[in-house]
């Protein structure tokens, strides 16, 4: 960040009276610009004993297989972005039945917020971002082809979950994939 958002002018980078960490003020208004980690909302939905996947159609990840989840937006909980990704991505509905993971991704800035959604009909298409959409049972998703980190580690843990016929929530901390 060069210039404030407020007023134009330039912003430097310090710690603000009272605060702990590094933030870009603006001398001239005072304005301290607060940066702070973008929230994915996403959803597994069910079908019977599968789960809906995409394959994604779009960078990054292009070609890989991931469940519905993106950024949240304004005026909008969690529930309600990850069942507007889920139409988005994949043209199902759903009904979120409870949270099932939040896992925070340090490095890239962002918290995952993943709900378990049951789909009424299994009705589903291809959105814009999707090349593909599928139906998986357990013991056949493409663990190889998933498309980030943490989408693997929250299936990998309701496979899990399901094997044992119940759900926890679960939380941690998922880091980048090794090259």
């Amino acid at each position: 960040m060069k210039y404030c958002n407020q007023c134009g002018k330039p912003v430097v980078l310090r710690v603000p009276p009272g605060e702990t960490l590094l933030r870009f003020v603006c001398d001239a208004c005072q304005t301290i610009h607060y940066q702070n980690p973008k929230i994915v909302a996403g959803c597994i939905p069910e079908w019977e004993d599968k789960i809906l996947l995409c394959r994604r159609a779009i960078e990054p990840r292009l070609g890989l297989w991931t469940f519905p989840a993106g950024f949240m937006e304004l005026d909008e909980t969690t529930e309600q972005a990850a069942a507007r990704e889920t139409l988005e991505e994949a043209k199902a509905e759903v009904e979120i039945t409870s949270l099932y993971a939040v896992f925070s991704l340090v490095r890239v800035n962002q918290v995952y917020v993943v709900f378990r959604g049951k789909m009424p009909s299994p009705e589903f298409g291809l959105g814009h971002e999707s090349s593909d959409v599928e139906f998986f049972s357990h013991d056949k998703i493409p663990w190889e082809n998933l498309a980030f980190p943490v989408i693997h580690e929250t299936l990998r843990r309701y496979v899990e979950d399901a094997g044992r016929g119940r759900f926890e929530v679960h939380f941690g901390v998922v880091l980048p994939m090794k090259r």
